[in-house]
C-alpha cells in the first residue's frame, strides 16, 4: 500500500508543476549557501531552497555542500588552522583538506565563503570573502523572514550529507536535525519542508523521530548508497536496483518521493520512470538544471567553452515534458522562465 504525501506540507497549488527549488540558493550569481544567494533566490520566485547540512566538532549543523571546505571557504588563508589540514576517507572517497567536524562553530564562524567553481562563474567569485558560513538555524530564520515579506510560504528542501560517515565518528546528524527543526518550529508541519538524502537510513530515522516532512530519496545515476555499502559491502543494492519496478515498489512504502540525476530523465526511458514513480504515489525531483555547457547534455551544448550558456532551454523543456514534480536550479530566474513560461 503506497502512502500519499501529506497535503499540508505542500507550499504550492498541486496543479502548478514543477516545484522550483533554488539549489543552494542562487549559486549561478552568488557563492553557494550564502545569505545573499538564498535571498536572491527568494526574489527570483523560487518555491523552496535547498541547504546541505554537515556537522561541526561541537554538534552544530552548518550549511556546506561537503564537510571538506577548502574549495568553498578561505580556510586555507587562516594560518591558525594550518595544522587542521588532513586526509580522510568519506563515503569511500579519499579527500585532503579541512573538514567541518574538526572545527567548532565558533572557529568556522571566522571563515568567509567563496565561489566553488570560479572559472565557470567569475561573476559569483567577485563576491568571495564577503559572507560567513550559515548554520541551519540561520537559514530557517532567513526563510521565515522572506516568507513574511513576500506573503507566501517558501519551503526548505533539507539535504542531510554523509549521515553514515558522521554517525560513524560519533556525530550522528539525525538528532541534530530534529533538534534544530523543533527549536525553530519546523518539525511539526508548520512550514513546507522536504528532507532528502542519498541514504535512506537517516530518512527513516528522522521519520521515526516524528519529524513531519516529505521524505525524498536522492539517487545517483550509478553506484550504491553509502549506508548500504557500510552494511552490506559488495552486496549492497545499487541505485539502479532501486529504480526498477520492484525497487520502486519498496521505495513507495518507505519514502514520499525520489530525486534523480537529470541524465536519467534525458534518456528515452525518462518519461516512463516518472510515470512508474507516479503510479506508486512517489513524487519525482531532478538535479541539477544549469545553463553552462559544462553541465549540459552533449546534445544541447553550444560553442564558446565550458562557461558559455548552451541550449539549456531545449534541455529543460525535455525534462519538463516528463511530467516531473520538482527541479533544482542554480539560476532561479532562468528556471522560472523555462519551467513556468
Amino acid at each position: 500500500m503506497t502512502r500519499r504525501i501529506p497535503p499540508d506540507v505542500s507550499p504550492t497549488d498541486p496543479s502548478v508543476r514543477p516545484l522550483l527549488i533554488g539549489h543552494r540558493g542562487a549559486p549561478g550569481y552568488r557563492p553557494e549557501h550564502t545569505a545573499s544567494s538564498y535571498r536572491l533566490a527568494f526574489t527570483m520566485g523560487v518555491d523552496a531552497v535547498e541547504p546541505d547540512v554537515v556537522v561541526t566538532a561541537d554538534g552544530v549543523l552548518v550549511i556546506r555542500h561537503e564537510n571538506e571546505i577548502s574549495g568553498t571557504t578561505d580556510v586555507a588563508d587562516h594560518p591558525e588552522f594550518a595544522d587542521r589540514r588532513t586526509t580522510k576517507r568519506v563515503d569511500g572517497e579519499r579527500l585532503t583538506g579541512w573538514f567541518t567536524e574538526d572545527f567548532t562553530w565558533a572557529e568556522l564562524a571566522t571563515l568567509r565563503c567563496r565561489e566553488r567553481i570560479p572559472a565557470l562563474r567569475p561573476g559569483s567569485a567577485e563576491h568571495d570573502d564577503t559572507e560567513p558560513i550559515l548554520r541551519l538555524t540561520d537559514l530557517l530564520e532567513i526563510v521565515g523572514e522572506a516568507s513574511s515579506e513576500q506573503g507566501r510560504a517558501i519551503g526548505v528542501v533539507l539535504e542531510v550529507k554523509h549521515a553514515t560517515y558522521f554517525a560513524g565518528i560519533g556525530r550522528d546528524p539525525a538528532p541534530l536535525v530534529e533538534r534544530d527543526l523543533r527549536e525553530a518550529g519546523w518539525a511539526a508541519g508548520e512550514h513546507p519542508l522536504w528532507i532528502e538524502s542519498f541514504e535512506q537510513t537517516v530518512l527513516a530515522d528522522l521519520r521515526g523521530r516524528g519529524v513531519r516532512a516529505v521524505f525524498v530519496y536522492l539517487l545517483e545515476a550509478a553506484g550504491s548508497p553509502a549506508d548500504l555499502v557500510a552494511r552490506d559491502g559488495r552486496l549492497a543494492q545499487t541505485y539502479a536496483d532501486a529504480l526498477t519496478p520492484a525497487g520502486l515498489d519498496v521505495l513507495a512504502r518507505d519514502v514520499d518521493g525520489i530525486s534523480v540525476d537529470k541524465q536519467l530523465l534525458l534518456q528515452d526511458a525518462g518519461p516512463r520512470l516518472v510515470d512508474e514513480a507516479h503510479r506508486r504515489g512517489l513524487r519525482v525531483f531532478t538535479w541539477t538544471c544549469r545553463p553552462e555547457n559544462a553541465f549540459l547534455d552533449r546534445r544541447f551544448r553550444h560553442s564558446g567553452g565550458a562557461a558559455a550558456f548552451g541550449d539549456y532551454r531545449a534541455e529543460w523543456a525535455r525534462i519538463a515534458e516528463t511530467g516531473l514534480d520538482g527541479v533544482f536550479v542554480d539560476h532561479p530566474d532562468l528556471g522560472a522562465e523555462a519551467f513556468r513560461g
